[in-house]
């Protein structure tokens, strides 16, 4: 509401020139009485008379103050020639400047109302017109306890000017106790013609008085400033007398002092409107900042992205060695997925890579487990009482056979050789942990396709930048590996966040591991389909965050690898997923603000920029990713709806995290959207072998099962049962 008001009083309309607007209409309705009288009208509405000034007599009058430089000089020259004049305020000049108002009554001279933003009330509306009379009359009563029957409409001029717009405007004024004031002499100082010419303009020719029009702000001032220097000590010299337009033309005292209700009044609307100002610098100043941000981030993920590609095509990624063949413990946690455990298993069982797969049902309702062993393959199941996610992984690692772990959920399926490509990276014996390229299977509708842009443009590209500065914060729960005894030693994954992954990967950079990227290694995993659905993932994403980033807030102060995921990971976290969507909201008030009261073409022309980095940054990402570039005809949409859910997921998060309520685990729909090989094979000497259709893997014959790992402690499960 205040940047409504805001956004009328100081855009809508505005001081211009005292030129005439537009073409002068009929003036039949206007009484000849007025038409031929005095400057000064009363009872429009009624019997309308008017008043003359008397003879030898000046009334000087300022229009569209008061202003922070002219009004006080003019101010000065009254007060060196002991003379009183009217000011005719206009108020959000006097919301801006309250404080020269007071001083414009303090010294003794008059005050009239010019209307609130200087428009031209004859093209108004009657309730236009009213708000605009209202509003001024508050903004006096306020800044000077005052209120005033004075009113001089702006772009008016002499008697013989007024048409039959300009008389509808007079009459509706005079119920409400105004007497309009015209003038008989224009100095034309609004032209800026020079000193001399304002000074011909001003004096008057013969004795008769006037009412003199002048400016005190609007525009550069000086010219009046010192036209008037010289004006009232010759007037003066000539014989005239200067008097405020009351006494000028003898009528009762039209300034009294404002009730309480109006001063009040008054009061709140100038701290409203002087509020409303620092919220649209403030506003401005973040838009900007949110602008620069986002520049920043697109070049710097780019870059990162270039360079990761470069490095990956010249085999630097990690130190070289020999091929990754031994064999790999898949670990799916399940909750009630019935609805693409199987997809999900015989994707595994169709890996070119040796695996040994294990399901944890996690107190499942839905029959999960029973459907896996139904299916007769090489699949171990574990059942436990439902204990959550954490608990669910700390059962498959105690059960793992082998050293490297990877893990997947049960919505996901792998392509055939994502175990052989995201163990190769442990070549490297730095390397404690690999992410997967995660992606949305689920494409249909707008939700899925902007759900699949933001995967290739924001998780992949930033993983490429994470990868680059040895600061990767997330291995997703969707398709991750890892070295077993490496989550032995931080004694497992642990259950202080909701974002059990983030947790994890962030422990072990700070355990001097190192985590990478391996883009080939892709998965096919389910994303929300519904709006409430997405909230409630991404809520739990972003809680999850916060906790972690919490959690390991002293990385900023470490060194080594825990040192780079402070200062880089986490400082990057908190720029571009915290604060950068607090700032969202900033960049979409200010737009409908820019599109309103600002100007339209500029607005649309910043958004339109944006869109085309953001195009950019979706057509790299998805060339990277190998991806058709046809859904990002849906990315400017992405702009009205999703962007807005996933800032008020963030804030959400925060008021949650500063609250101090704990968000309990929650469990997506699944829509059995996901496909795999169907009737895979047991593998030859417990190890799987791939179904017809796929690339043939390698035989790995006489292998043997090591023992598994002793001493490992699995957390005790939860009281209550909560899952993801």
């Amino acid at each position: 509401m205040t940047l409504l008001l805001q956004g009328y009083t100081h855009h809508m309309f505005g001081i211009t020139s005292d030129a005439v607007t537009g073409a002068r209409g009929r003036d039949d309705t206007v009484p000849s009485q007025v038409t031929r009288g005095g400057p000064v009208i009363a009872n429009a509405a009624t019997t309308a008379h008017t008043a003359k000034v008397k003879a030898r007599t000046i009334a000087l009058t300022f229009d569209d103050g008061p202003d922070p430089v002219w009004t006080p000089r003019i101010l000065d020259v009254l007060r060196r020639n002991h003379v009183h004049a009217t000011f005719f305020i206009v108020g959000t000049q006097a919301v801006a400047h309250p404080e020269l108002v007071r001083r414009i009554v303090a010294e003794g001279h008059q005050i009239g109302i010019h209307t609130f933003t200087h428009p031209d009330l004859a093209r108004l509306a009657p309730w236009q017109r009213s708000l605009e009379l209202r509003e001024t009359q508050l903004a006096v009563a306020g800044a000077a306890g005052v209120t005033t029957a004075l009113l001089r409409p702006p772009y008016s001029s002499r008697n013989d000017a007024l048409d039959n717009a300009d008389w509808a405007v007079l009459k509706q004024a005079d119920p409400a106790g105004y007497v309009t004031v015209l003038a008989t002499q224009d100095a034309e100082d609004w032209q800026r013609p020079g000193v001399e010419r304002i000074l011909a303009h001003a004096t008057p020719h013969g004795h008769a008085g006037q009412i003199v029009l002048m400016h005190d702000a609007g525009g550069d001032r000086s010219q009046t400033v010192a036209a008037l220097s010289t004006l009232v000590p010759r007037l003066k010299a000539q014989g005239f007398k200067f008097a405020t337009v009351s006494d000028a033309v003898g009528m009762a005292a039209p300034v009294h002092p404002a009730g309480l209700a109006d001063h009040l009044q008054g009061l709140a609307l100038i701290t409203a409107l002087q509020g409303g100002d620092w919220i649209v610098w403030l506003l401005g100043l973040l838009m900007y900042a949110a602008g620069a941000v986002s520049v920043l981030r697109a070049l710097v993920v780019l870059f990162a992205a270039r360079r990761h590609r470069r490095l990956r095509r010249r085999g630097l990624g990690w130190s070289s060695g020999p091929p990754v063949t031994e064999p790999v413990s898949v670990i799916v946690p399940a909750y009630n997925e019935s609805a693409g455990i199987e997809a999900a298993v015989r994707s595994l069982l169709a890996s070119n890579h040796p695996v040994e797969i294990i399901v944890v049902d996690d107190g499942s309702t839905d029959g999960t487990a029973d459907l896996v062993e139904s299916l007769h393959l090489p699949v171990r199941v574990i059942r436990q009482q439902n204990a959550g996610k954490p608990a669910a992984l700390n059962s498959g690692l105690a059960a793992a056979s082998w050293d490297l772990v990877v893990m997947v959920d049960g919505d996901t399926v792998f392509e055939p050789d994502t175990v052989r490509m995201i163990v190769q990276p442990f070549a490297d014996p730095r390397v404690g942990a690999v992410s997967g390229n995660a992606k949305v299977v689920n494409r249909g509708g707008l939700l899925g396709r902007w759900q699949h842009i933001e995967y290739v443009v924001g998780f992949n590209l930033d993983r490429r930048l994470f990868d680059i500065a040895q600061c990767m914060p997330t291995v997703p729960g969707a398709v991750g590996a890892f070295r077993r005894r490496a989550l032995m030693d931080l004694g497992g994954v642990s259950d202080a966040t909701l974002a059990e992954d983030t947790d994890l990967t962030m422990a072990l950079c700070r355990n001097g591991w190192r985590v990478v990227y391996e883009e080939g290694a892709r998965a096919w995993t389910e994303a929300p389909a519904s709006l409430n659905a997405l909230w409630r993932q991404r809520y739990r994403w972003c809680y999850g965050t916060l906790q972690a980033m919490w959690k390991h807030r002293g990385a900023l102060v470490q060194r080594g690898p825990a040192g780079k995921l402070g200062r880089r990971g986490l400082v990057y976290l908190l720029l571009f997923q915290v604060l950068l969507p607090l700032l969202a909201p900033v960049v979409d008030i200010f737009a409908l603000y820019g599109l309103v009261f600002l100007d339209p073409v500029r607005i649309i022309g910043l958004w339109l920029a944006i869109q085309l980095l953001q195009l950019m940054m979706g057509l790299y990402a998805f060339r990277l990713d190998g991806e058709r570039a046809g859904p990002l005809w849906s990315l400017p949409l992405q702009q009205f709806v999703y962007r807005q859910l996933m800032y008020l997921v963030v804030i959400q998060s925060l008021f949650t995290a500063v609250s101090g309520s704990r968000l309990r685990w929650q469990r997506m729909e699944r829509y059995g959207s996901l496909q795999a090989p169907q009737g895979a094979k047991a593998p030859r000497n417990g190890h799987t072998s791939p179904e017809p259709g796929f690339a043939q893997a390698a035989q790995h014959e006489g292998l043997v099962q090591p023992p598994p790992y002793g001493g490992f402690q699995q957390p005790a499960p939860h009281e209550t049962p909560h899952w993801y």
